[in-house]
């Protein structure tokens, strides 16, 4: 994948919203799903309005491929993903063309604007994909060698960790989109110095800041997919809550890992920022030490600017807070650029055994952590399994989340030449226990 004109600096919009907007500049142009009142249908972030696709090719403004029109006027992406990444570049090139003038046809039809172009205040965001299956990956060392010192502190890292990249299945049924309420789990947990478990509410409630990618095109069943293709599969990026119940996790965890801590809610953020967007953002993974071994080939990168550079933010705002209205409280930024493994590297790993994807799949990171504290994305890691409490502003404290706690995630893309790009965000509020 290569840079083109669409990644240009000195782009500029003729919509005026888009112009030094912090997340949706026309070298993002993010997709996303929204409802006006007339349907759900694909649409395209550009600024504070929303490019609706479906009308968009019933003017004959994205050209005249049959397949393109079905998947403009789908209810989700998952048809326009399946359609691969050539047809997904183009639109690219098609939208970017048309929203910056070089093609003027939408820009100079006063009707075309007004019923192409629609302000997102008017509309509801709905869940991009309808996802299929969803896999968790373990692939930040920092996250990983954290918790293992916390519960492991003799063999913080197991043994398999530096040779693939760790993940076991989720519930796909529970990943709904953020701004919601999440309704705090209950289950099983062993109180401190008990001997028997106890059935109740979740008293270590966590949240886990993670980068998912949506599957694009799939594979056969019994089929790899190789590092040189796998950014063909790829769809694109959202950001990921891990919503975790860290007593009941404790509890349950050994021998197959989490099950009822994880399963109740992931939230995603509406927007998926696809990976033509991302590729001026690329850089170098981390240096490998003397302990890393060499990966097995199929594991090896292609390309030495193999990871990304997007900043991960995670924010608190308690009852309080809001009551005063006050801005939430900044507790940890991270950078995706520590991460051990890379997304590709994910899905080859998913693939080497020869497991089907099917277009809309999402695949999570896993906690994206970083070498410092203040990187940690958990409570877990940030609050060191609560021992080092957050003091919030107003002299309170957090070491799990309380009832009433929202959440508030944000990511972007900065480097020095390029405009930045952000992922939107991604919030949720807890409330009590059934």
């Amino acid at each position: 994948m290569s840079l083109d004109h669409t990644h240009d600096p000195d782009l500029i919009s003729w919509v005026e919203s888009a112009r030094d907007h912090a997340d949706f500049p026309v070298q993002n142009l993010p997709f996303g799903v929204m409802d006006f009142g007339d349907g759900p249908r694909p649409v395209v972030a550009i600024g504070d309005e929303a490019f609706d696709l479906k009308v968009a090719t019933q003017q004959g403004l994205l050209g005249e491929s049959g397949e393109l029109n079905c998947a403009a006027a789908a209810p989700s992406l998952n048809a326009l993903a399946n359609l691969g990444a050539d047809v997904r570049r183009e639109l690219r090139r098609r939208i970017s063309a048309l929203l910056t003038g070089s093609d003027p046809s939408l820009h100079d039809d006063t009707q075309a604007r007004t019923e192409v172009l629609r302000p997102q205040s008017e509309g509801t965001m709905l869940a991009p994909f309808a996802i299929g299956d969803y896999t968790d990956f373990y692939c930040s060392i920092h996250h990983a060698t954290n918790v293992g010192s916390m519960f492991r502190p003799d063999n913080p890292l197991m043994p398999n960790y530096r040779h693939l990249p760790v993940g076991y299945h989720g519930r796909a049924s529970t990943v709904v989109l953020e701004g919601g309420e999440v309704r705090r789990p209950s289950g099983q947990t062993l109180p401190v110095e008990a001997n028997d478990p106890i059935d109740g509410p979740s008293r270590l409630l966590d949240y886990e800041f993670e980068l998912g990618f949506y599957v694009g095109e799939g594979n056969a069943m019994g089929s790899r997919i190789n590092m040189t293709s796998a950014p063909q599969h790829i769809f694109g990026l959202s950001i990921v809550n891990d919503w975790s119940a860290r007593d009941i996790q404790k509890w349950e965890y050994q021998p197959l890992g989490p099950f009822n801590a994880k399963n109740f809610c992931t939230q995603v953020s509406p927007w998926v920022v696809t990976m033509e967007a991302l590729e001026p953002f690329r850089v170098a993974g981390p240096a490998r030490g003397p302990e890393d071994p060499e990966n097995l080939p199929y594991l090896h990168p292609d390309r030495p600017d193999q990871s990304l550079g997007i900043v991960c933010e995670t924010a608190i705002r308690t009852v309080a807070m809001r009551e005063r209205g006050e801005d939430p409280f900044v507790i940890s930024t991270g950078d995706f650029r520590h991460m051990h493994w890379t997304i590709e590297q994910m899905l080859v790993h998913h693939t080497s055994s020869g497991c089907a994807m099917r277009s809309g799949d999402l695949i999570a990171s896993g906690t994206v952590s970083g070498p410092e504290p203040e990187s940690r994305g958990c409570l877990l890691e940030r609050t060191w399994r609560g021992s080092e409490p957050i003091q919030l502003p107003d002299g309170t404290e957090r070491k799990f989340l309380q009832d009433g706690d929202e959440i508030i995630m944000r990511a972007w893309c900065e480097m020095p030449g390029v405009v930045r790009i952000g992922l939107g965000r991604c919030a949720g509020t807890i409330t009590p226990a059934e």
